[in-house]
């Protein structure tokens, strides 16, 4: 066996030995501080995602709010309406803020006194006064009942009595009849008014966004 092939195997295993120092008090130290940055990162992860739930939940309430729910969802029942739904319209109405506007309308829904003694009339309430709109239960009570009877007015089609309580059952039978009834009623090509179209696209976005994000509060679960 020559020389060079002899000590071959020695000089293999001299480059495969660690380098000095390479497990030494440095080497241990620097680890530490890579461990300790590592969990010092993912306790900063852990606590932004624990602040994120109230402060998603912050956000929410301002861009979404959500009041009253258990009237909601007991009106729902009631009136055998989405639940999602009236906090839509409710949120179209008035942001959940109970006001009356410069036309009279009032509450939570913006039922105008007219309205609502029609609605008192035709459902026994013979001790209304327009001043109880003012309680945002007996509010979302006329509201749900309107919004109840106008979809029965259109035969259980819920998309022209959104329109109908923004423009009026008059206007909205106009519509109904020009585009050959309910079923083929089309909100986009068939309401000729800007802000109703708006209205209706707002409602309908609105109801999937309650349903999606207050599914607890509105009984869906």
């Amino acid at each position: 066996m020559s020389a060079v092939s002899r000590y071959r195997p020695t000089d293999a295993g001299a480059r495969s030995r660690p380098r000095a120092g390479a497990r030494g008090p440095r080497a241990r130290a620097q680890r530490r501080r890579r461990r300790i940055i590592v969990l010092s990162l993912v306790a900063v992860a852990i606590a932004v995602v624990a602040a994120l739930g109230p402060i998603e939940r912050e956000i929410r309430s301002i861009t979404l709010p959500l009041r009253d729910a258990d009237v909601i969802r007991q009106q729902a029942s009631a009136k055998g309406l989405d639940p999602a739904l009236i906090a839509a319209m409710i949120y179209q109405e008035s942001k959940f803020e109970n006001r009356t506007s410069a036309a009279g309308a009032t509450g939570l829904m913006q039922i105008l006194p007219s309205t609502a003694r029609a609605i008192a009339k035709r459902s026994g309430g013979t001790a209304f006064v327009p001043s109880d709109l003012a309680t945002p239960s007996v509010n979302i009570a006329y509201g749900a009942y309107y919004l109840r009877m106008l979809i029965d007015h259109y035969g259980g089609n819920a998309v022209p009595a959104i329109a109908a309580y923004n423009a009026g059952e008059q206007n909205v039978d106009a519509w109904v009849r020009r585009a050959g009834g309910t079923a083929r009623f089309d909100p986009s090509a068939d309401i000729p008014f800007a802000e109703t179209r708006h209205y209706v696209r707002s409602v309908l976005d609105h109801q999937t966004q309650y349903r999606d994000n207050y599914p607890k509060e509105l009984g869906y679960q």
